[in-house]
C-alpha cells in the first residue's frame, strides 16, 4: 500500500511505516496556478496499486480540496482500494438533519466518495450517525485502549470516570473496561444547550477526591468547562482531562486549569496549534491504532475483498 500524507502528518506517517513496513512512501505535489486554483502533481506510480491519503480536511478549506483532488487523481492514474485516513474526521458533529441548516457529515461522505475514495478510516468519530450518513465505509477505530495505558501509566486506575453528557458513556466504560477498572464507578452530568450555553443540570453517580473527565473532543472547551465547575463544586480536588481530539480553538479552554484540571491528555489525531502551553498536555499518539487497520484493509484489498 501506497501511503500518501500531507506535510503536518509526516511524523505520523514515520511512526507508521515504522510498524507496517508494507507502506511505502507516496510523493506527491501540491501547488497552485497564477489564477490560484489547485493542482496536484504524482510522483510515485501508482497503476495498480492500493493508496491511502493520510492528513486532515479540518479548515482551512484548502486541506480538504487538496486531499479531494489528490485522491481524484491517484483514481484516474489507475489507483484502487483508495483510503482516506483522518484521524479526526472534520464535519463529523454536524450530523442532525435540522431543517434549513447543512448536513455536513453527509455532505463530507459523498464528497470522499465522489473523489475516488473507497473508504475512509477515523479516530473515535462522533457518532454513530456518521456511518449511516457516509455512502463509503467508515471505520471508526477506539482509542480506548491508548487512554487505558495512559491511566495505568499516571496511576489513575482509582479515580472516578466522568461522562461529560449520557453519549460519553460508552467511551467511558471501553476505557475503564480496556483498563481492568471494573470495580470502579462510572457517573455523567445530564446535558442541555441553551441560548446561553452548555448547562449541566444533574450529577449522577457518586465521585471521589480525583476524577478523570472523559470526551471525544476538546474545541471552544464550552462542555468541559461546564463540567469541571460542577465537580469542583462537588468537592473534587484534581480532575484530569482525557479527549481523543484536541482542537483547543481560542482561548476560553484555558479556564480549564483554573477550575481543578492538573491535566489533559489528548492524542496525535490533530497536530497541536502552535504558540499554546503544552506543560500540562499530554499526546499520546495512536499510530498502532492506524496501523492495524491499515494492515487489515491492504490485505483485504490486495485478496479482491
Amino acid at each position: 500500500m501506497i501511503l500518501f500524507t500531507s506535510p503536518d502528518f509526516e511524523p505520523m506517517a514515520e511512526a507508521l511505516r515504522e510498524r507496517a513496513p508494507e507502506l511505502h512512501r507516496g510523493r506527491y505535489k501540491v501547488g497552485r496556478f497564477d489564477n490560484g486554483e489547485l493542482r496536484i502533481e504524482i510522483e510515485t506510480p501508482v497503476e495498480g496499486e492500493p493508496c491511502a491519503v493520510l492528513g486532515s480536511i479540518a479548515p482551512p478549506d484548502e486541506r480538504f480540496l487538496s486531499a479531494l483532488l489528490l485522491g481524484d487523481t491517484l483514481r484516474k492514474e489507475g489507483a484502487y482500494g483508495i483510503s482516506a485516513v483522518l484521524p479526526y474526521l472534520a464535519y463529523s458533529r454536524q450530523d442532525k438533519d435540522k431543517p434549513g441548516q447543512s448536513l455536513a457529515a453527509a455532505w463530507t461522505g459523498a464528497l470522499l466518495k465522489a473523489s475516488g475514495f473507497d473508504c475512509a478510516i477515523t479516530v473515535d468519530v462522533h457518532s454513530a450517525e456518521d456511518g449511516r450518513l457516509f455512502p463509503i465505509p467508515l471505520h471508526s477505530l477506539s482509542a480506548e485502549r491508548v487512554f487505558a495505558d495512559a491511566l495505568k501509566q499516571h496511576r489513575l486506575t482509582q479515580a472516578t470516570i466522568i461522562a461529560p453528557d449520557e453519549g460519553a458513556i460508552g467511551r467511558c466504560e471501553a476505557i475503564r473496561n480496556a483498563a481492568g477498572m471494573a470495580d470502579v464507578p462510572i457517573a455523567w452530568f445530564e446535558k442541555q444547550r441553551t441560548d446561553a450555553g452548555i448547562v449541566h443540570s444533574r450529577f449522577i453517580g457518586q465521585v471521589g477526591l480525583q476524577a478523570v473527565l472523559v470526551d471525544d473532543i476538546l474545541d471552544t472547551g464550552a462542555t468541559l468547562l461546564s463540567a469541571c465547575g460542577r465537580l469542583l463544586c462537588a468537592g473534587v480536588e484534581d480532575i484530569q482531562i482525557m479527549v481523543t481530539h484536541g482542537l483547543f480553538t481560542g482561548t476560553e479552554w484555558q479556564g480549564l486549569w483554573n477550575l481543578g484540571v492538573s491535566r489533559i491528555f489528548c492524542t496525535d489525531t490533530v497536530p497541536l496549534p502552535t504558540g499554546i502551553e503544552t506543560k500540562r498536555i499530554v499526546v499520546l499518539p495512536v499510530a498502532a491504532v492506524l496501523a492495524e487497520a491499515l494492515t487489515n484493509i491492504n490485505e483485504a484489498v490486495r485478496a479482491g475483498c
